[in-house]
């Protein structure tokens, strides 16, 4: 995986999101915070909102207030949680949403938990095999019948 160290500018992304959770947590209806930052150097927030069968991340949020805005172009994203200790940590995209970042911000940088080490990592390299229908492909879909061995 290509990734790098923070800067400054994701260091203050990652504090706004901090920011916007250390606001809003609540154990159950609100358990993640996101921010964006976009080429304008505009930030919008997302935040996590949940019921007993319904979630929505707080990336998908902040980045419908960024397409609200009319301000598409993504060029940072980050999401962060509480640990146990209480303490509010960068969390890692689930899968839903590294598929929306492949589709609304292909080319920003994702602040990640790479295994205790915080750092940035193309978006596109979270899920390389998007999930496409095969007429969108270049490519015909082998028949795994004949494939085996």
């Amino acid at each position: 995986m290509n990734d790098e160290s923070l800067t400054a500018t994701d260091v203050d992304l990652f504090e706004q999101a901090k920011a916007m959770l250390t606001k809003a947590h609540h154990g159950e209806r609100h358990q993640v915070a996101a921010a964006v930052r976009t080429s304008t150097g505009a930030v919008y927030l997302g935040l996590h909102i949940g019921s007993r069968r319904v979630n929505v991340c707080a990336e998908s949020s902040a980045i419908a207030n960024a397409q609200m805005a009319a301000d598409a172009d993504i060029t940072q994203v980050v999401a962060v949680c509480k640990d146990s200790a209480g303490r509010v940590v960068v969390t890692n995209p689930c899968g839903v949403c590294r598929e929306l970042m492949g589709t609304y911000c292909p080319d920003a940088d994702v602040i990640i938990d790479l295994r205790g080490t915080v750092r940035k990592v193309p978006s596109k390299t979270l899920m390389p095999e998007p999930w496409m229908f095969p007429h969108e492909n270049s490519w015909t879909v082998g028949d795994p019948t004949s494939e085996r061995k």
